[in-house]
């Protein structure tokens, strides 16, 4: 059981990495693997507790081997694995396995949604005596259900993330940027503890603190996995806040992630200097009224697209169904997500999905209306799956902030 040094002044736990370590060897186990390579800086620091640059080896037995190949001194003051080596290269890998008495497995587990296709091939000649699985699905698996230590860390960045929307009515003003006013929250957020980087596994998707845009601008379509775009500084980056200046009587949009000690919470207001539009302010009591409901939906068992579909039939029956989270053929399918160390976690409350939600899953709900050429209304707050449903976690008033 403790495969891991119990070192209290490790980042993280020895007890919570060895619970999620004797989970990885228990799925292991189930599909005949015998051991995991963990090369995935979000998943490396899951199952070590730092994200130097390594490898990890997971047997589906017996002790994991962290390999560091920068930096050392670093990895082994940070992380609570027992068996800590320095190596040279990727090459070392089996050597060092086998040192540590360990045998090469028949099936090694690789997280193949993430890995690139050059370390692929050059894994399969490294263990050219191996089968490679794909062990990613598992570990998304392990990491959608939550801790109290990981839940603890997302309910204080929860915490954070009010307070950070309380911030916002000190900063608006008419005629200021989009992105003048974001790097103002932007930089109260990091004086908070914000870590700066909000990580997300989806090949070609990145996000920078998250998306604030005012009026028609929050309306622009972007390539993101997200119901909203905005026009960005550039079209390099093609997303979030723009040179746009912030009018009266208007929707402002301020969808930011809080990303503390690793952890997310995910966040979305709307703001105004005025009085927006009574379309509007019916739209987003809507959103209000759809997000009661799948709270009231949304018990453990309850299958992930089948929660998908229910909330699509209450938007047609709305009268939303041209405008939820997003417009056209390539709207988004999709109102909710988990969150924890990355952003597009398991599960997701999606079309066709048949994850069922489990107690401990912590997942941002985000029904969002969008008007092209006028703006953007919704909500989105983070919420733990309990044994009694759904408890928000995020707690900052869910209707629109009129600043007169």
């Amino acid at each position: 059981m403790a495969q891991v040094m119990e070192q209290e002044t490790k980042s993280v736990p020895a007890k919570e990495l060895a619970a999620r370590i004797v989970k990885l060897q228990d799925a292991m186990c189930e599909k005949g693997v015998g051991g995991a390579l963990i090369v995935q800086k979000t998943d490396l620091y899951y199952f070590s507790g730092t994200s130097q640059q390594g490898w990890l080896f997971v047997p589906a037995e017996g002790f994991p081997l962290l390999m560091v190949f920068k930096d050392f001194d670093r990895a082994c003051r940070e992380s609570g694995i027992r068996d800590i080596v320095s190596i040279t290269g990727a090459s070392k890998i089996p050597g060092s396995i086998e040192k540590m008495g360990n045998d090469i497995p028949a099936k090694l587990g690789l997280e193949l949604d993430v890995l690139p296709t050059n370390l692929y091939f050059q894994f399969q000649t490294i263990f050219s005596t191996s089968t490679i699985e794909d062990i990613s699905f598992d570990i998304r698996l392990i990491r959608a259900v939550k801790s109290e230590y990981e839940i603890n860390k997302i309910r204080t960045a929860a915490r954070l993330s009010d307070i950070v929307a309380g911030y916002v009515p000190e900063c608006l003003a008419v005629g200021k940027t989009e992105v003048a006013l974001a790097g103002e929250l932007e930089g109260y957020a990091r004086s908070l503890g914000h870590q700066g980087m909000v990580r997300m596994r989806m090949f070609n998707n990145e996000l920078f603190y998250g998306h604030l845009m005012s009026g028609d601008g929050a309306a622009v379509p972007s390539y993101l996995a997200s119901p909203t775009g905005g026009q960005g500084v550039s079209t390099v980056i093609g997303q979030g806040p723009g040179f746009r200046k912030i009018k009266a009587n208007e929707p402002i949009l301020v969808d930011y992630v809080f990303a503390l000690d690793g952890y997310i919470s995910d966040h979305t207001r709307i703001f105004s200097i005025g009085k927006v539009g009574d379309d509007m302010k019916r739209a987003h009591a809507f959103t209000l009224e759809l997000q009661d409901k799948i709270k009231d939906l949304a018990k453990p068992g309850v299958l992930t697209g089948e929660l998908y579909d229910e909330v699509i039939s209450i938007v047609a029956d709305g009268g939303y169904g041209e405008n939820f989270m997003g417009t056209g053929e390539r709207r988004i399918r999709f109102v909710g997500h988990g969150i924890g160390l990355e952003l597009d976690e398991f599960p997701f409350i999606a079309k066709g999905q048949k994850l069922p939600l489990e107690v401990g899953m912590v997942i941002a709900l985000e029904p969002k209306m969008i008007f092209p050429g006028i703006g953007v209304v919704g909500i989105e707050n983070s919420h733990l799956v309990t044994d009694d449903g759904l408890e928000t976690l995020t707690k900052y008033a869910d209707a629109i902030t009129e600043i007169d």
